[in-house]
């Protein structure tokens, strides 16, 4: 930005920072100066009261409260403790404006500084998912459907489907940012009737904001619901991999875990626990995040030109969703980073139903026999419920079915067991995700 409302001056963990009064408070004062700029420029205010102004403007935060406190206004408030500094000059301060036109302006600043440094998150977050992709491309897992032994994938694919997911989420919030980051002055019921469009424009554009093209005292909320919805689906995408990560950790599963770090205790009362507590921790704030979305749709109905329903809400939400996010998302960086993976386990699992996910192939290659996929799929289902039922070796008792045996020979019933050919696609896969 051109004024003191730097997004540079933001290092990663100081999201919490946009949300300081301090900050929402000089963001308020760069509307005003920037607007008195422009007045001076259409020769509507003294350049001499505008110098003075920039030259003693200030505020006092305690003070602000303490005016607050009797005027029950903030903007008033704010006004009054800036005048307090700046003296007689201050007059020409918030000429033809309303309240709106800085708390909307200075909310659609703190959005936009929020979500770029929440991007960059996701940035690194698709980073990370990409190193641990490949590095797990050709790890065999079971894939689960309904949670039951499906077919054989690999690690990598999971960790690949969860990359692309996220870089979705980069391109709906850089949209979200686009909407959300625009300003108004456009007075008290939007139609200009105190103050020149130009300024309007003038302080849009040092504040890098877009004007609102209209406006009715308020920027119009369903840009605020299109943001915090985005935000929410963010969330629910690291609830999504929490929510596997959890079920990989299981005891019986034991395909992947979080670490456990040189001191870490699982349990108050059981001293071999081993918990996903990251995992859950953001499957808990995901619900947080999707109900403050609900609150901004809620938002979005005001009564004629604006009422002040919303407001409260917006204080709420605003730093309570991107601090969320933003915090889950460096979590979940973390975790995945450290993700321990074990792919002994993940074989071991694969392995653990004697071969029934190979059953499609087994009746695919029925099929290229002649067979009628009907009569196909009652052959091979037959055999598969006595290995759920009895036990025993699916590819063994193929191999003893006198209706198989008449269509497939040994070889052809062994290469439906191919692993390897099973995920031979997998390099093309990673070619159409990784390599666009």
């Amino acid at each position: 930005m051109k004024d003191s409302v730097l997004i540079e001056r933001y290092t990663l963990p100081e999201m919490a920072f946009i949300w300081k009064p301090e900050n929402r408070f000089r963001i308020w004062l760069a509307i005003e100066i920037h607007a008195c700029e422009a007045l001076a420029d259409l020769k509507q205010i003294p350049q001499e009261a505008v110098d003075t102004i920039k030259q003693k403007a200030g505020f006092d935060v305690s003070r602000i409260d303490e005016i607050e406190k009797e005027v029950k206004h903030d903007v008033i408030a704010f006004l009054t403790s800036v005048a307090e500094y700046v003296g007689p000059e201050a007059r020409f301060m918030h000429v033809g404006m309303t309240s709106s036109d800085v708390l909307d302006t200075a909310l659609a600043v703190q959005l936009k500084d929020a979500s770029t440094l929440i991007l960059r998150e996701l940035e690194r977050f698709a980073e990370v998912l990409k190193q641990r992709a490949l590095e797990h491309k050709h790890t065999p897992v079971i894939g689960r459907t309904h949670g039951i032994h499906a077919e054989p994938t690999s690690f990598g694919l999971k960790l690949a489907n969860w990359y692309e997911e996220v870089n979705r989420n980069r391109e709906r919030l850089e949209q979200a940012r686009d909407q959300i980051a625009v300003g108004q002055i456009s007075g008290a019921v939007g139609v200009f009737a105190g103050i020149d469009v130009d300024v309007e424009e003038y302080v849009c554009d040092q504040l890098e904001l877009k004007p609102a093209r209209i406006s009715s005292q308020v920027i119009q909320r369903d840009r605020h619901a299109q943001f915090f919805t985005t935000l929410a689906i963010v969330a629910t995408t690291l609830e999504k991999i929490a929510t596997e990560i959890r079920h990989l950790q299981k005891t019986e599963v034991l395909e992947a875990e979080e670490y456990f770090s040189k001191g870490q205790k699982g349990s108050s009362a059981m001293p071999h626990k081993r918990n996903p507590v990251v995992s859950e921790q953001i499957c808990g704030l995901a619900r947080v995040v999707r109900a403050n979305a609900l609150a901004a749709m809620e938002n979005m109905p005001l009564w004629h030109e604006r009422d002040i329903s919303h407001s409260s809400v917006e204080r709420i939400i605003g730093p309570d969703s991107t601090i969320l996010v933003h915090y889950m998302l460096n979590k979940m960086i973390r975790l995945i980073e450290q993700l321990v993976v074990y792919p002994d386990n993940m074989m071991r699992n694969l392995e653990l139903t004697k071969g029934l996910v190979f059953s499609e192939h087994v009746l695919l290659a029925l099929t290229r026999k002649g067979v009628t996929r009907d009569e196909a799929y009652r052959m091979v289902q037959r055999n598969a419920m006595q290995v759920w039922e009895q036990g025993g070796d699916f590819v063994s008792l193929l191999k003893q079915d006198k209706d198989i045996k008449e269509k497939l020979s040994t070889d052809e019933i062994d290469q439906a067991f191919d692993l390897k050919k099973h995920l031979r696609n997998v390099d093309r896969i990673f070619e159409r995700v990784f390599n666009k």
